[in-house]
């Protein structure tokens, strides 16, 4: 069996499909991976290990055997507990092969091969009976299968057919309960990474503007969630217009649905202003009474803001509302919560749409183009206008009246600033369909569809021909390019540059003129030892469970 893997080349910009056979070694990509941090979350790991321990015991208190499914196992940590906390035996789900090999290995190391069974399944291909995988019903479900949004990889589907194949009806589950919750802010920073604004560029002439087109500004946005550290943004970077509300729970005991649902909240404005940005987040209860809690509330939200656990594998939620809505304080309104089996998204109305329950809501989806071919990062960078200054300032420096200006970056607007600055004429490349199609709209509705020449073909086939027998006198780059991943990866404006090398007049200036790349070496708090056989001792730091050493031989 052969697999192919995606692997973006940072000096031609290229995605190229790598041929790997079934003996790839993933175990970098693993590491590199939320694995990691996710091990060394003390307070997941203790507030799950209360929560099996306390599902053991009340099996144990009914007289029967504790038989746990524990679905993604991963490591096999999660069922390592379970078996530490008295547990009968496990049956512990891993899809994914090169992880379910490691489970086996860090199973047996750590002396737990007799009770737990590890299978190399997805979950809705495990099979019940004295043939199957699993001789019967489990009367504990253990997942771990949240990411930030919750229910984005698929925890809804999981848990729905698990309870209707895997699981004894009357089952202990951990975590027991999740709620997700939200908050109505204004906030101009993060309504700029969704929303193109009006751009200022001053001339010898006087201010221009470069304004979106219509489509831009009435599409809804990407449909995808934007998940970031709302740890890390200044209060003063938003306005909150509501409290804080709770928008809805998934019972994970009881046969859980994943089909459409809306869920409609009633509230009154804290405070008068534009409704632009929902922040959202959820907590888990490792029990049926609420006492063990895991929260992913932001520091402002966290009933304890001391002993706030910071996560990069779960952060918190920034959804985007379709249009920004003017909000008067003290008027109800009701902030609506969709989702499907999958994702999540917001609308804020000025009546319940429905009784809370199973709809079928249409999914906002991008149809201006730019929130496909930006990402929100970029849209940020494109409405900073401090950035934009900046590069005004230096073009002043270079441009001259015959130059020739060629603009080598996807989807920029540097080549309409070289325009206003009065460059004889502009060129600008763009790789894809896609960018071409948004740099018309938006030359068309400044009017510059006759002025800026978009070429679409990459830098390294372009001819004398597309430069109508012209030498390029400037040639500019943010850099940005779609295919860029890392920082490095733009570097690929260098093989752009000498690519062209042909086309470039006598004593042309290439802008940037210089990169560099800036490392800095740090001691991380919970460190890897990286030796043959890694031993993650973190586990066993403040946790109040018995001590679990997860011996990794990858």
């Amino acid at each position: 069996m052969k697999i192919f893997c995606g692997r973006a080349n940072p000096t031609t910009g290229s995605v190229e499909w790598l041929e790997e056979d079934e003996h790839y070694d993933y175990h970098q990509e693993i590491a590199r991976s939320s694995y990691a941090d996710m091990l060394h979350d003390k307070d997941r790991n203790r507030k799950y290990y209360q929560g099996v321990r306390a599902a053991v015991g009340r099996v144990k208190a009914r007289g029967q055997k504790a038989l746990v499914l524990d679905i993604g196992t991963g490591t096999g940590l999660l069922s390592m507990m379970a078996v530490t906390a008295g547990a009968d035996f496990c049956y512990a789900i891993e899809v994914f092969r090169p992880m379910a090999d490691a489970a086996v290995k860090i199973v047996e190391k750590n002396g737990f091969s007799d009770k737990i069974k590890v299978i190399n399944k997805h979950s809705t291909e495990v099979t019940v009976g004295p043939d199957g995988d699993m001789p019967c019903r489990a009367n504990i479900l253990i997942t771990e299968l949240f990411d930030t949004e919750l229910i984005g990889e698929g925890a809804l589907p999981s848990y729905e057919h698990a309870h209707r194949h895997l699981v004894q009806e009357d089952c202990e589950a951990v975590p027991h309960r999740a709620t997700v919750y939200a908050q109505l802010v204004e906030s101009r920073r993060m309504w700029s990474w969704n929303k193109l604004f009006p751009i200022r560029v001053q001339t010898s002439l006087g201010e221009q503007v470069i304004v979106p087109p219509s489509e831009l500004e009435r599409c809804p946005g990407a449909p995808s969630v934007y998940d970031i550290q709302l740890n890390q943004v200044s209060p003063s970077d938003f306005t909150i217009l509501s409290d804080v509300l709770p928008m809805f729970s998934v019972d994970f005991s009881k046969q859980v649905s994943s089909s459409a649902a809306c869920y409609s909240r009633q509230f009154e404005p804290l405070a008068s202003g534009q409704a632009q940005v929902v922040l959202s987040w959820w907590d888990i209860e490792m029990d049926p009474e609420g006492k063990i809690k895991c929260t992913m509330a932001p520091f402002w939200a966290h009933s304890d803001p001391q002993e706030l656990q910071w996560r990069d594998h779960w952060m918190q939620c920034v959804y985007f509302l379709p249009q920004e809505e003017p909000v008067v304080q003290g008027s109800a309104l009701c902030l609506v919560a969709y989702h499907d089996d999958y994702c999540v998204w917001y609308s804020l109305q000025r009546t319940s749409p429905k009784k809370n329950g199973r709809v079928h809501p249409a999914r906002p989806v991008c149809d201006c183009q730019a929130h496909l071919l930006w990402n929100r990062p970029r849209f940020g960078e494109i409405n900073d206008q401090h950035r934009t200054d900046q590069y005004v300032q230096a073009l002043r420096m270079v441009l001259n009246p015959d130059s020739v200006c060629l603009c080598v970056s996807d989807g920029s607007l540097l080549s309409m600033l070289a325009h206003y600055l009065g460059a004889e004429q502009v060129l600008t490349i763009e790789s894809s369909e896609a960018s071409h199609r948004l740099m018309k709209k938006i030359f068309k509705a400044n009017h510059l569809e006759d002025k800026i020449n978009v070429i679409v073909k990459r830098p390294e086939l372009l001819t004398s021909t597309d430069l109508e027998g012209k030498k390029v006198s400037l040639l500019l780059g943010e850099p940005f390019f779609t295919t860029s991943l890392l920082p490095w990866h733009n570097l690929y404006f260098w093989y752009v540059r000498t690519a062209l090398d042909q086309h470039l007049g006598p004593g042309a200036v290439v802008m940037p003129q210089a990169a560099s790349l800036h490392a800095v070496v740090v001691e991380f708090r919970a460190k890897i030892q990286e030796t043959e056989d890694t031993k993650l001792t973190g586990l066993n730091a403040s946790g109040p469970f018995p001590p679990i050493v997860l011996t990794f031989c990858l």
